[in-house]
């Protein structure tokens, strides 16, 4: 190796911030980052400086695990201080958004019961004219659209809120990102520039391509302190050269949760990219190192932060030829376009699929499946199964899909046949809906009924209506959160009297008494199919 040639470490963490909070779907449209700030963000702050032993034995109650505690222990009052009042300062125009959603909220409450609205636009918060339009539903409900890729272009999309933060990682710990802001600062170097910016590219590319180290400092604009931390995390050491797959067939990988690399000698298919770093563990899996030079196609099923992760996203742009979302563009405040968003964070070649949309590639195809539930009965469009055929084997990924609608799978088993192999969350309990939406809510959401509208998967009696339906061969239960290092993004410890864990043992032992070939998946898998 030439001297002065480095690598980026296997084990260099890059969490992606908006204004010093991690990056995850809803803090990235203006709407509802806006929201996020206000109903989220000030809230935790406020509720942390007031009570700071609160928080501290919040976060070792697992019961309280995924709730709005910040996990600094109680001495951080000052830093959260400082964060608030730099948030109230310098993002006053975000806050008037948000101010001006719940007022137009109101204005429909009041004045749209059933005549024109055209009326209204008049009195439309100022901030947000033009950015609207006003509709009813067939029953005169009355709602609004946002206008999205204007949006983008005014002056609440602010990309120098953006900011990456590179530092070494050594285990599966990590604070909850919806609760807990990154402060600190001493062992990491941070990149102030937009998640769009190609340097990051030249970065990430270091994994498996090296560079100078002048060359890289130059990009990334590197001085003082930061020059010295950055050159700690580079190595001359090269890394593991990757095992691609060459058979006559094709091969998939269980990465983790909803994570499948499925590979022919012709193309690569990443399902919901979340990956784990490479550290030391009791744990095997596979990491960013086990992925191939490109990726033809990374599907994303759902803008559930543990479906759809910028920090891998951002590392992986390089690789990715094209990526695949469910469509929708219907400009609904909990529905933001996957579409925009990745665009506005760099990847170039993003494909919008409708239900039951069909991709070709060589020696197979790519179908847009039908998604129902695990929304909390929120019109979202933004979610999809994908059904993946390779020569004569057919995969299934349904996600978190939940069957509570069973005809519908008889119309899509008609359609497109039997299933080889299916993948099934069986999450089943699911959080409240005011979990990842009650920021986007202008209205108090009563508790019975926010408890009532879960964000939750298919069951045991769900999902084998599924196995039975598409006759199934092979059964595998993912998306369950049980890797440790999702827990920065999931928050979910399970035991064995845990009601998925019991619904899922169900389906197990069904499936095997029937002769069907099943697993609930962990850590690392890999089959090859002939």
């Amino acid at each position: 190796m030439k001297n002065g040639d480095y690598y980026l470490k296997s084990n260099v963490m890059a969490e992606p911030l908006v204004d010093g909070w991690y990056a995850w779907a809803h803090l990235i449209p203006p709407a509802t980052a806006a929201r996020n700030l206000t109903e989220r963000h000030l809230k935790i702050m406020e509720s942390y400086i007031e009570s700071p032993e609160t928080h501290e034995a919040a976060v070792r109650n697992p019961t309280l695990l995924g709730g709005p505690f910040m996990d600094f222990g109680r001495n951080r009052v000052e830093d959260v201080k400082r964060l608030r009042d730099r948030t109230l300062q310098e993002r006053s125009r975000l806050l008037d958004l948000s101010r001006a959603i719940e007022q137009l909220d109101a204005l429909l409450r009041e004045k749209a019961i059933g005549y024109s609205l055209e009326s209204l636009y008049p009195e439309v918060p100022a901030c947000l004219q033009g950015y609207v339009e006003l509709v009813y539903d067939l029953n005169n409900h009355p709602s609004f659209r946002l206008i999205e890729p204007l949006l983008y272009k005014s002056p609440f999309y602010d990309d120098s809120m953006q900011s990456v933060t590179l530092s070494e990682i050594s285990g599966d710990d990590r604070p909850f990102v919806l609760s807990t802001p990154r402060l600190d600062k001493d062992h990491s170097v941070q990149l102030q520039m937009p998640f769009a910016s190609e340097q990051l590219d030249a970065l990430f590319r270091m994994r498996a391509e090296p560079s100078s180290f002048d060359s890289i400092r130059d990009t990334l604009g590197l001085t003082g302190e930061d020059t010295e931390r950055f050159r700690s995390f580079l190595t001359t050491e090269k890394p593991r050269p990757y095992n691609k797959y060459e058979g006559p067939g094709a091969r998939w990988r269980y990465f983790g949760h909803a994570c499948i690399l499925l590979e022919t000698q012709g193309v690569s298919i990443l399902l919901d990219p979340v990956l784990s770093y490479t550290y030391e563990s009791d744990i095997s899996r596979y990491t960013y190192d086990d992925l191939p030079e490109v990726i033809d196609y990374a599907l994303i099923t759902h803008n559930h932060q543990d479906h759809i992760l910028f920090e891998t996203l951002l590392q992986l742009r390089h690789r990715i030829r094209h990526v695949v979302v469910p469509r929708n563009g219907g400009g609904a405040l909990q529905d933001p376009s996957l579409k925009l968003l990745l665009k506005q964070c760099g990847l170039r070649d993003v494909i919008e699929v409708s239900e039951m949309e069909q991709i070709q590639f060589n020696r197979g195809s790519i179908t847009a499946v039908p998604f129902l539930g695990e929304h909390g009965d929120l019109n979202v469009l933004t979610k999809s199964a994908y059904l993946v055929r390779v020569d004569s084997h057919t995969l299934l990924f349904a996600a978190d899909s939940c069957n509570i609608a069973p005809k519908m799978y008889e119309h899509i088993q008609r359609e497109l046949g039997d299933v080889d192999a299916f993948f099934v969350g069986m999450e089943c309990d699911g959080a409240p809906v005011s979990w990842i939406y009650g920021p986007l809510l202008t209205q108090r959401l009563e508790r019975p009924k926010d408890h009532s509208r879960r964000l939750a998967g298919s069951n045991y009696e769900r999902a084998l209506a599924i196995v039975d339906q598409f006759h199934c061969k092979e059964v595998y239960v993912y998306a369950m959160g049980q890797e440790p290092w999702l827990n920065y993004v999931m928050s979910i410890k399970y035991t064995e009297k845990s009601n998925p864990i019991i619904q899922s043992n169900h389906l197990i032992e069904t499936c095997r008494t029937r002769g069907i070939i099943t697993e609930r998946l962990f850590g690392e898998k890999e089959i090859l199919l002939p």
